[in-house]
């Protein structure tokens, strides 16, 4: 293995460091991973749940909060409609329940055993007749024209919530929320769509508890510039900015009429920081008949944040986070936009909104992890206070979930991406993913661990099925790669589970590191999934073989379709021109492990995991920490595993602390006498905590090893 640790500035770690109050190691850190933006630090060094983006930023947030909130006074019957994925049962479960807390007549459902992928026509029938007049689609429904088209005819309305890529045109639904349309101006494109629902759910909190929904008001700020006064203003509807006003005014020079404040600030609630302050302002300005209707907003803001009482918005600004965090120099009135914006925030919650969003934040988080969002932005406070709170107090359902699994109270981000979603997706893969909803909704204690109990038998169930449909479709695969000239590989078979398709295309991934797809066919129709490899985006495939396709949908890296097999040769031909297209970028013969910091034997203290907390969760994008430490002494070797002991549990020696450390599939290493007791070495490793009888013990998993020189 080839150890690569980039090189970086160390001013520009010391100004990191100095910037946000970090330690040196954190900064080298981030600045080695090129995370160097105040707006991307701040997601690292910040997870307060006030610091997530507004939900009204999304378009259509509002629009669609208008017509949920109708529904509810007109006694309306609302269906959520979600994917059967982790990603989509968690976020229907949270989209659903809200609404039930809410007093709306909602029911939920997802497709289940030979259902298509998304919103079907079947379910937009039945809800018609049961006088159905609401659709909220959740982690879909964005590829979804014809069932939108027939909901209108039925008189039905549609919100869709989806993250999924649009196709160049949109459905007809009334609105449609997905920060990845092409003309939105969100600034974080990578939610789940668990993370939208989510969203969803904070407007209509934030609709329900703040006098301030829908109201259009305006922050008034003045101040001296030279010989003459700055008048900024910001109009602010739900907390974001829609229109900004700047005039530069000499005393006495022009009346009031003359400016462009009466028009903008004509019946507009008036909001300011010291109102005296600018009324004086203003009467030096235009003279003392001008009276402009100012509320002062300072004591009220003093009283819900203490620490801004008496305090200027100059003297504010060096105390705000957010303003520490931009990337550009803070006026007043931008410091006044975001106190006014935490002031609302925090009146607008109450301890059972707090509850509420505690248990909401933890589907949020699953839906996240399982769906391998980016951990970045803000799906890193969402994934990391969902777990947190899933820890603390486990939601019910989750909750008989880590007790089946053994997880309850001591778990991290790893142990919920690979055994309790996998344990919750296995329902969607054995045909019965309303099982793993249902688990979400059921109020009687014993009936979710019985629910919980059979999650965690389909899930043995869906292991053997995988290792068996492997079997039977491995000669194909080998086959198939070669076939498609070592760029594709193409497995299809009536004996595929459509439940495992995916595992399917993922095996084939790692095996032959070429893109995949796995299909399972019958007489008339296939499902299929594809799996990306090595920077192949899918969405190629998905635009090429579009014509063919009943449905298709997916991120770049993954994907599922459903097709006629009545186009099956024509979908043949068109794979085999795709693969003879693909190129891939020339991959490096050598394996590299970047190097995240290099520490020497003083930092290798607990202490270490401090640092390691603080840049969890990890995931996507946001790889497990790598150090590298030289001249560590070994004083012990032993061997483990079964029934081949092909493992070493090493004991290596800083002088100060003495460290257990794991190095899987080496110990042939020590039997070849390549190192051994008290030798140096020099080595790469990841810092974790290993459980064993209520005991935490902080270990060192090795990546690689090098007798020191």
């Amino acid at each position: 293995m080839k150890w690569d640790k980039k090189e970086i500035s160390s001013d520009l770690v010391k100004d990191i460091s100095a910037k946000y109050g970090c330690e040196l190691l954190t900064a080298s850190i981030l600045a080695r991973r090129g995370i160097c933006t105040g707006e991307a630090i701040r997601f690292f060094l910040e997870d307060d749940i006030l610091s997530l983006r507004n939900p009204f930023a999304l378009d259509g947030m509002e629009d669609a909060v208008e017509r949920i909130l109708a529904a509810k006074d007109e006694g309306e019957k609302v269906l959520v409609f979600g994917d059967s994925d982790v990603d989509g049962i968690t976020g229907t479960a949270l989209l659903a329940g809200y609404l039930e807390n809410m007093g709306i007549d909602v029911t939920w459902r997802i497709p289940t055993g030979e259902d298509a992928y998304g919103l079907s026509m079947e379910a937009v029938e039945d809800f018609a007749a049961i006088d159905g007049t609401l659709i909220i689609t959740v982690d879909c429904g964005i590829s979804r024209f014809a069932e939108i088209k027939r909901a209108q005819e039925l008189s039905i309305d549609v919100i869709v919530t989806d993250h999924h890529e649009q196709q160049e045109e949109l459905p007809s639904a009334l609105v449609i929320i997905n920060p990845k349309l092409k003309n939105s101006t969100y600034p974080f494109r990578n939610l789940a769509g668990c993370g939208v629902a989510f969203k969803l759910v904070s407007a209509l909190r934030f609709a329900q508890r703040s006098e301030l929904y829908g109201q259009q008001i305006c922050l008034l700020n003045t101040r001296p510039a030279n010989e003459t006064w700055i008048i900024e203003v910001a109009k602010m509807r739900n907390l974001i900015v829609t229109n900004t006003l700047t005039e530069a005014i000499v005393p006495g020079r022009i009346s009031i009429s003359e400016t462009r404040l009466p028009a903008f600030l004509q019946g507009q609630q008036i909001f300011c920081w010291d109102a005296a302050l600018h009324k004086q302002t203003f009467a030096k300005l235009f003279g003392n008949s001008i009276e402009v209707g100012m509320l002062d907003i300072a004591p009220q803001i003093g009283k819900a944040i203490p620490q801004t009482a008496d305090q200027s918005l100059l003297r504010i600004k060096e105390l705000s986070k957010i303003a520490k965090y931009s990337d550009r120099d803070l006026s007043e009135l931008d410091v006044f936009i975001n106190l006014f914006t935490s002031y609302a925030q925090v009146c607008a919650k109450n301890p059972a909104d707090t509850e509420g969003e505690n248990a909401d934040i933890q589907l949020a988080a699953l839906g996240t992890i399982a769906d391998i969002m980016p951990l970045l932005d803000e799906n890193r406070i969402i994934a990391r206070r969902g777990i947190e709170a899933l820890k603390k107090n486990p939601r019910q359902g989750l909750l008989q979930l880590l007790q089946k699994l053994d997880l309850a109270g001591r778990f991290e981000t790893k142990d919920v991406s690979w055994r309790l979603c996998p344990v919750i997706n296995a329902a969607r893969r054995m045909g019965s993913a309303e099982t793993a909803a249902a688990l979400f909704f059921e109020k009687d204690a014993v009936k979710r661990e019985k629910l919980a109990g059979e999650l965690v038998s389909m899930n043995e169930n869906r292991k053997e099925l995988e290792e068996e449909t492997w079997s039977v479709i491995e000669t194909m695969a080998y086959k198939s790669f070669e076939e498609y000239e070592e760029k594709l590989v193409l497995i299809f078979s009536e004996k595929i589970n459509k439940g495992v398709t995916g595992l399917m295309a993922q095996r084939a991934v790692r095996i032959f590191n070429v893109p995949s797809i796995a299909i399972s066919v019958n007489d008339e129709y296939c499902t299929g999934s594809i799996r990306s490899a090595r920077g192949y985006n899918i969405h190629i495939l998905f635009q090429q073989c579009a014509d063919l396709f009943i449905d298709a949908g997916g991120h770049k890296v993954a994907g599922g379709f459903s097709m006629e097999m009545k186009n099956w040769d024509a979908f043949i031909k068109n794979l085999k021109e795709i693969a003879c297209a693909i190129e891939f970028e020339e991959e490096q013969t050598t394996e590299t492990i970047q190097i995240d910091a290099e520490l020497p034997h003083s930092f290798l203290s607990p202490d270490i995991l401090k640092t390691i907390d603080m840049f969890e969760p990890y995931g996507n994008d946001n790889e497990q920490l790598n150090f590298m430490t030289k001249k560590l002494i070994v004083r012990e070797t032993n061997f483990i595993g079964k029934p081949e002991s092909k493992h070493l549990k090493l004991i290596l020696d800083t002088g100060k602390y003495k460290w257990p450390a794991l190095y899987w599939q080496n110990a042939d290493r020590v039997i070849n006498k390549e190192f051994g007791v008290n030798d140096k070495v020099d080595i790469v490793f990841n810092v974790t905590r290993d459980y064993f009888k209520g005991n935490e013990t902080p270990q060192l998993m090795i990546l690689d090893l090098k007798k020191s020189e």
